[in-house]
């Protein structure tokens, strides 16, 4: 990584701000677009779980009910 120098040989605020500028700009670009497919899968893994516990409560539910039989005489 080469820094611009002034005629002293000495690195300026502005070349260490540009450069952070330049960092900073091109990590933002990166979580923009990982942004939406982390979202995504977020939606789909809350949806996953959400029909699972569905599911496994209906299960649940019935192999604890009460069957009842009525006969009539």
């Amino acid at each position: 990584m080469t820094a611009e120098k002034d005629a002293g040989g000495r690195v300026s605020l502005g070349d260490i701000e540009a450069q952070l500028r330049s960092l900073g700009g091109s990590a933002q670009a990166a979580v923009a677009g990982s942004r939406t497919t982390a979202l995504g899968a977020a939606v789909v893994g809350g949806a996953l779980a959400v029909a699972s516990v569905y599911l496994l409560g209906r299960r649940r539910g019935r192999r604890r009910a009460t069957v009842l039989e009525i006969r009539r005489v």
